[in-house]
């Protein structure tokens, strides 16, 4: 890159590249579109799975779970059947603000929480517990809280009272619009990223709206995106000619129709069991148990090296992992396929912390959400929310580079830090 040229990254989390097409053609997002006219728009694939925590490791850091070290929203204790909720001290890969020259302004990356010092300013994303554990420097919080800023969206209002979370989303936008304007005349930057999670929440509760024109929210639904386009467009009006503006999502959504449970399917079949007269749960997983399963659909061999309760040799996991495969390609619901993909760890993980992925990873079709719940009846229920992840349609917008062939052309997450660094 040019001397003192700048690196502006602004993420929208889970809008996918067909919603990103849908409003750049139709005038939703006419900002949007006028970035797309200078600059390279391609369809980009996510992690396995495709969940944010996992998602934005890999975008920060440029590397895949295997190297970073974070498999899920979720994850367990070593040696032991116990959830453990893993946050930005698990990441084992170091993010991009702290490698790349300047000072970085970092607002609302989701799983960058709690904030550790860094050259520049930090304002963590979902999951963020507490605010002052949420900000660097904490110095920053006074004028955040004059700012109004939230850390996120209240999105149990959702449950209770749809208008109330949209009146919810709409203020933290608006503050998050603030603060950054703050923030981009305040401090002396060299890169800036700024993530809108509100997209996340919004297309899970009102997916629907988006599809159907009638909806009742489908107005406020496009709304929330003018408003964000809007935004964009104020960023791009301020990008220098040298500069680089990257935008993109961690994943893509779609429509979802079942909650599909892969915990009762195990049980069914005989390879998880649990202790009679006991809670249902991972921590009274009986010695009969062969696998079991993690959120959203990361399959575990019970292996005797690995668990307490284990009962399975290496020698046998081959085996067991063939049956398994067979199993989860012959799961149907209403006549459909339920699992697009069964991925071995080897093939879609590589790095130091191979050892603590899941053996299998499970990647639903379309309209399919898999699920590790356990203390369920049925194999499928229908759905509270309206719309679901997927992995395979994120999306990826460069304005400012100088070869466009560096670009791989089906980018994975992980390449957008290759890329910013060759240009």
């Amino acid at each position: 890159m040019a001397k003192n040229a700048k690196t502006i990254i602004i993420g929208l989390d889970g809008v996918p590249f067909g919603m990103i097409k849908d409003f750049t053609e139709t005038g939703v997002m006419p900002n949007t579109a006028g970035l797309i006219s200078r600059g390279i728009f391609k369809k980009m694939n996510s992690t396995i799975p495709e969940i944010s925590s996992v998602a934005w490791s890999s975008i920060i850091t440029g590397q895949n779970p295997g190297q970073h070290g974070i498999f899920g929203f979720m994850d367990l204790f070593d040696h032991s059947y116990k959830m453990r909720f893993p946050n930005f001290s698990d990441l084992k890969a170091k993010p991009f603000w702290d490698q790349w020259e300047g000072r970085s302004v970092i607002i609302n990356v989701p799983s960058t929480y709690p904030v550790r010092k860094m050259n520049g300013v930090h304002i963590s994303g979902f999951v963020s517990i507490d605010f002052e554990k949420s900000v660097y420097p904490k110095s920053l919080v006074p004028q955040l809280h004059r700012l109004d800023y939230r850390l996120d969206v209240d999105s149990q209002k959702a449950h209770s009272s749809m208008d109330l979370f949209l009146e919810d989303l709409d203020k933290t936008l608006d503050a998050r619009i603030e603060t950054y304007r703050y923030l981009w005349e305040a401090e002396d930057w060299q890169t800036f990223m700024l993530v809108f999670s509100g997209t996340d929440r919004l297309m899970h509760f009102l997916w629907s709206a988006y599809e159907d024109e009638s909806h009742q929210y489908h107005d406020l639904f496009l709304k929330h995106f003018r408003r964000i386009d809007q935004s964009i467009g104020e960023i791009a009006d301020r990008v220098g000619d040298d500069d680089l503006l990257v935008m993109l999502s961690d994943h893509g959504f779609e429509r979802l129709d079942y909650d599909v449970y892969i915990s009762y399917l195990l049980a069914q079949e005989g390879f998880l069991q649990f202790k009679q007269g006991e809670d249902i749960s991972l921590n009274n997983i009986c010695y009969g148990t062969k696998a079991f399963v993690l959120d959203p659909a990361r399959i575990y061999l019970n292996l005797k090296d690995r668990f307490p309760c284990g009962t399975v040799d290496q020698a046998e996991s081959e085996s067991l992992l063939s049956q398994l495969e067979d199993l989860f390609s012959s799961l149907e619901v209403d006549g459909r396929k339920a699992i697009r993909d069964i991925c071995r760890k080897e093939k879609i993980y590589s790095g130091s912390y191979l050892g603590n992925a899941p053996d299998l990873v499970l990647v639903g079709n379309q309209g399919f959400n898999l699920k590790a719940r356990v203390n369920v009846d049925s194999l499928t229920n229908k759905a509270i929310f309206s719309g679901k992840h997927t992995q395979d349609s994120a999306f990826l917008i460069i304005k400012g580079l100088k070869d466009e062939s560096i670009v791989p052309e089906i980018p994975a997450v992980w390449d957008v830090k290759r890329v910013v660094e060759k240009n």
